[in-house]
């Protein structure tokens, strides 16, 4: 028997390499091999899965601070990570983040860093923004944009929120009122009309142009490809490939609940998996009580927290995942 270990990170407990390589553990230690590849679905914990930072350079941060931001130049191939250097994490969560003024000029700047590095292919992966300034300030800090009509560039994103639509759904999740969300849906209307004046693409139409504040939509007017996060790291990682030569993959996240299916790893790794008939096991840290039931229907699930019990879950995770993973291929070897 063949396993693929193709897991997300259990935010804030373990990294997705952790995860994969406590399944990996399981496996070997019951001579069944395994191929461990760390999976993201193009938020954050994506740049790590892509080979991790290599560079880091000084940016502009949200609210205007200087920050080291990390980021990837191998071979030709630039990765970003936006939370990185416009994150809600940066400006201290959303009670302490200026809502109306708060900038994605430090991506913009990374672009630009990785344009004079050399980049042939930029990889922008959103999620985890401080901002609502549709891209204007990622904009402005790119010089020369029709630079980026010569490389390959690519936006990470899993949602379809609309360029419009960007304050109203994510708004009051970085700290606006009401009456901010209605001057930045304002704002965000203003510089559609403007986009489309200045580079002829109408970024109000584009499924998913209102990701990270409407970041997304002002990179598609500058020719980049929206296309969801996890297509993009599983070409990158070469999970599309694996899924079709291992007979079972065993992938997982720390919690298991309906956006698990909407966009993100396990979700994604299910369909996949069906598309080539591989079995597919899920080792989640645990299971929303909210869930909609016919979704676990798709797809065999251990929760070590059933298990386990939460405490142990919390602070012996990976002996969790190992453990929960042994037990699992030794019914299936049986």
């Amino acid at each position: 028997m063949r396993v693929l270990a193709a897991a997300d990170k259990f935010k804030g407990t373990a990294t997705a390499a952790q995860v994969c390589a406590a399944i990996g553990h399981a496996c070997w230690a019951l001579n069944i091999d395994c191929t461990e590849i760390p999976m993201a679905d193009g938020g954050e914990g994506t740049l790590d899965v892509l080979g991790g930072p290599n560079r880091t350079t000084t940016v502009t941060g949200p609210l205007g601070q200087p920050v080291e931001a990390a980021w990837r130049l191998h071979r030709g191939v630039a990765v970003i990570e936006m939370a990185r250097a416009s994150g809600l994490t940066l400006a201290g969560g959303p009670e302490n983040n200026d809502a109306m003024n708060a900038t994605t000029q430090g991506v913009g700047e990374l672009i630009d860093t990785a344009l004079n590095a050399g980049a042939k292919k930029i990889i922008v992966c959103l999620g985890g923004s401080a901002t609502t300034d549709g891209g204007l300030g990622a904009l402005r800090a790119i010089s020369t944009p029709a630079r980026l009509l010569a490389v390959d560039f690519l936006i990470a994103c899993d949602v379809d929120t609309l360029f419009t639509d960007a304050a109203k759904v994510f708004g009051p999740q970085k700290g606006a009122t009401p009456a901010q969300v209605g001057m930045l849906t304002g704002r965000l209307e203003q510089l559609a009309q403007r986009y489309e004046r200045d580079f002829g693409i109408d970024v109000a139409k584009i499924p998913g142009s209102g990701a990270a504040g409407g970041l997304a939509g002002a990179l598609a007017a500058l020719g980049a490809k929206l296309i969801p996060g996890f297509d993009i790291v599983a070409e990158e990682n070469g999970f599309d490939d694996a899924v079709k030569e291992h007979d079972i993959v065993i992938t997982g996240e720390g919690l298991l609940d309906d956006t698990s299916f909407d966009g993100k790893v396990i979700g994604n790794v299910v369909d996949y998996a069906a598309e080539v008939n591989t079995r597919t096991l899920a080792i989640v840290g645990d299971i929303d009580e909210a869930m909609d039931p016919a979704l676990r229907i798709e797809i065999e699930t251990i929760s070590i927290t059933e298990l386990f019990g939460a405490e142990m879950a919390m602070q012996q995770v990976l002996r969790c995942i190992e453990d929960a993973a042994t037990d699992a291929l030794k019914k299936l070897v049986q």
